[in-house]
């Protein structure tokens, strides 16, 4: 599933939208009926590690957006991509993202999983609105232009996406939603303390996650105090921090944890720089054959005792697994 840096880039396409009326509606959601948005007015939108949020009014009056705004040293890119962007009334311009591979879905924050007696096929009562998007496999959201086929199906068919919402707005402009969960929901319980891509994110919090006597590999994927980090920034930070995905965090050296904690941010930081840049991401270790340095990289499929296996990636060398009494010291690959 999309992670954090690619679903606030979800956001920041879907913000320009904000203040607008529906005007016509469609997608194939079963679970939603995407008439039920016709004619009212997006309010504001709210992203919360791998989940978006929008609001929704029937009318056009609204207060001041609690919109999430980007870390500074971001804002300048988000600025200078709005600069040369058409707006939405003028047709294609072509702005999408979805670039990461086919992984199944995680563990998601508790707390913000609405129950199914909850979902419905309308709005949900009182003055806000809310829509929760959960993307999936490939997950994306374009705008003012459809999803082609890259290949052929098993049939041989070249058949395009279908998006699972199309909402087209007074102004002209339209968001297609793909590969995505939706529900109406009550208003988010948004916790920029445990956002690895706020400026609020909790390091203290995260670090006394991180040295339970667990596998860092299961810590980092729990929501709760990693909200947006995915499987792709799990094996980015842990080579990076030349730390094994089963390393016990309580055997860890505080120096360790620190630089894990700091390849998270940092590789989600300029991972999310490049979207605004239109540069591709550049990983060390996920999917990879050899490490930079040149070793043979091993692949596991790794979680929690019967709950979700994520594939994980991992050189012996740069990353040693040490016995269980011997603490182990940071070290750089």
């Amino acid at each position: 599933m999309p992670e954090g840096p690619s679903v606030r880039k979800f956001h920041h396409l879907v913000s320009p939208f904000v203040g607008q009326q529906v005007v016509k509606t469609g997608g194939s959601s079963k679970k939603l009926c995407p008439t039920t948005l016709h004619s009212l007015w997006l309010q504001d939108t709210q992203v919360h590690g791998k989940k978006l949020f929008l609001r929704f009014d029937p009318d056009e009056e609204m207060g001041p957006p609690a919109s999430n705004p980007l870390p500074e040293p971001l804002q300048k890119e988000a600025q200078k991509e709005e600069a040369v962007a058409p707006e939405p009334a003028l047709g294609p311009n072509r702005q999408k993202t979805s670039d990461e591979p086919s992984q199944p879905t995680e563990l998601e924050p508790h707390g913000l999983d609405v129950p199914e007696s909850l979902w419905g096929e309308s709005p949900a009562t009182g003055a806000q609105r809310w829509l929760q998007v959960s993307f999936g496999l490939f997950g994306s959201v374009w705008v003012n232009e459809f999803s082609r086929a890259k290949k052929a199906n098993k049939r041989g068919d070249w058949r395009d996406p279908v998006p699972r919402l199309v909402l087209h707005f007074g102004g002209g402009g339209f968001l297609a939603f793909y590969n995505c969960q939706m529900c109406w929901s009550p208003s988010p319980v948004v916790k920029p303390t445990c956002d690895i891509l706020s400026e609020k994110f909790h390091r203290g919090q995260a670090l006394e996650a991180l040295g339970q006597a667990q596998p860092v590999c299961y810590t980092l994927l729990d929501q709760r105090y990693f909200s947006g980090l995915g499987n792709i920034i799990k094996n980015e930070a842990l080579y990076r921090a030349g730390i094994h995905p089963l390393s016990l965090g309580s055997l860890l050296s505080a120096s360790c944890l620190e630089a894990l904690v700091d390849h998270v941010v940092e590789f989600s930081t300029d991972w999310l720089r490049g979207k605004f840049q239109g540069m591709p991401q550049h990983t060390q270790i996920y999917r990879k054959d050899q490490c930079p340095a040149g070793h043979q990289v091993l692949k596991e499929a790794l979680g929690h005792p019967g709950g979700f296996q994520r594939l994980t990636w991992w050189c012996p060398q740069c990353q040693p697994r040490l016995p269980p009494e011997e603490p182990q010291q940071l070290q750089h690959p």
